[in-house]
């Protein structure tokens, strides 16, 4: 008896340190954190819809016209508290969805910003680059001769050469 426990025992503490198997309530609900982000996105982006706002406007009109002027149908008399109780869960839910929303493009503004700084950066160091490679062409541009100093050259060429030449019809 004693030895089963104890195999029964290892066999739960191996379940626990299993990192194959994920951990939470076996049969719980489970959700991707991404869908229900795009949800929340989707949710936040139609509540600031001029349609949202039209038909809620309806369906709160006709709600007081059914609970005011339809006598027999007063399922929520004038203070109209089932009404505010709506209103108030829709809040309760809204709210937190638009929050969620507005982390997320936080989250993707922040990410962004990121890229953007890593691509200024690689062309701020191309850019010094290539200022360091005009530079470097500027300066061979000065050192290269122009035609009055290549003119001197050849001139001073062609002296050596008829100097040589005539110390050479000397010399035969």
């Amino acid at each position: 008896m004693i030895g089963r426990r104890r195999r029964g025992a290892e066999r739960g503490r191996e379940r626990r340190d299993a990192l194959s198997t994920p951990r939470g309530t076996p049969g719980a609900p489970s959700y991707d954190p991404e869908q229900f982000g795009a949800l929340a996105e989707r949710l936040a982006r139609f509540f600031g819809t001029p349609r949202y706002i039209v038909g809620q406007t309806i369906l709160v009109v006709i709600w007081i016209a059914l609970n005011v002027v339809v006598v027999t149908l007063r399922f929520d008399p004038y203070p109209f508290i089932l009404l505010n109780l709506a209103f108030s869960t829709q809040a309760a839910y809204a709210a937190p969805l638009i929050l969620l929303a507005q982390n997320r493009q936080a989250d993707r503004d922040k990410s962004e910003v990121e890229r953007d700084r890593e691509v200024n950066a690689r062309s701020l160091a191309e850019t010094e680059y290539l200022a360091r490679e005009i530079a470097a062409v500027r300066l061979a541009v000065d050192r290269v001769p122009d035609r009055e100093e290549l003119g001197e050259m050849m001139e001073r060429i062609e002296a050596a050469l008829d100097r040589l030449g005539t110390v050479r019809s000397e010399g035969e």
